[in-house]
């Protein structure tokens, strides 16, 4: 189980700023995204422009190998917007 830790726009269509998630130990990025999305299917809209930080450090959608831990966070940073 993961702490999932929503941020802006993310937390909109969730509907909410954090919860746990059970997920595999090992999973890639990608994989781990397409969890969360699972549970909430809004989220998909933002999947092109979405990063990923996984304790604390940046993790990019795609083949990364995750091995988690039960209680990691899992932050969804959407895009940010300003100039």
């Amino acid at each position: 189980q993961v702490s999932v830790l929503y941020f802006a726009r993310s937390a909109e269509l969730a509907g909410l700023r954090c919860e746990t998630l059970s997920v595999p130990r090992e999973i890639t990025s990608l994989k781990l995204w397409e969890e969360i999305v699972k549970a909430h299917p809004r989220l998909a809209v933002i999947q092109d422009q979405v990063v990923l930080a996984v304790r604390q450090e940046y993790v990019l959608l795609g083949d990364q190998l995750l091995v988690l831990q039960p209680g990691d966070e899992v932050a969804i940073i959407p895009p940010i917007s300003g100039g």
